[in-house]
């Protein structure tokens, strides 16, 4: 045996005896009005909220408040007939253009406004945070109320990447003067679906 394998021995053998997790039921948030709460705790991070029917008007808000001349990507089959379907076989090098990108959470938190965006729904790791602007569609019934909550429906999941993004990019470290696209998307819509 070599001394790698004597030291990683004895770290496997003095492991300590395996306890229960703690309840975290008193951790469990209010789901009354969560699209409300929401939408206003994302606001005050600096993003835009819609609450929208279906995705005829995800498209036409997005035509109305981007410049459609520019490129607009997205994950989402239902936007394909309007916008550029992302492929996840390019270079990812190829998306240093994209103004807006257009991808659908596996959920979002009331109480801080992030959404959870694993590998799977990205497309492509870069895809949100080289884009411009990113826009992130939330079907209402996967809002939960805490990051508890959410961690609770994650935690078991197999995921290769995934990020909890909750607003525009934004940094206040330098003279304490914020500012907004620092080191990612300059804007954040979220288009919660009901």
């Amino acid at each position: 045996m070599s001394i790698r394998e004597n030291i990683l021995a004895a770290v496997l053998k003095n492991q300590p005896p395996a306890s229960p997790l703690p309840d975290i039921d008193s951790f469990k948030g209010d789901a009354q009005d969560i699209i409300s709460t929401y939408c206003d705790v994302f606001t005050s991070i600096g993003g835009q909220v819609f609450v929208v029917k279906n995705f005829t008007e995800v498209a036409a808000l997005i035509k109305k408040n981007f410049d459609s001349t520019k490129r607009i990507v997205t994950t989402l089959s239902e936007l394909s007939d309007v916008f550029e379907l992302l492929s996840t076989s390019v270079d990812p090098h190829t998306f240093n253009d994209v103004e807006l990108a257009i991808i659908k959470a596996e959920l979002a938190v009331a109480e801080n406004g992030a959404v959870w965006l694993p590998e799977q729904r990205m497309g492509q790791r870069i895809i949100p945070y080289i884009c411009q602007h990113l826009a992130v569609i939330v079907p209402a019934e996967t809002i939960v109320p805490t990051l508890h909550e959410a961690y609770r429906q994650i935690g078991e999941g197999q995921y290769g990447f995934g990020a909890f993004i909750g607003g525009p990019s934004k940094t206040a470290d330098i003279e304490q003067a914020l500012v907004l696209g620092a080191h990612g998307p300059i804007t954040m819509t979220v288009f919660v679906l009901k």
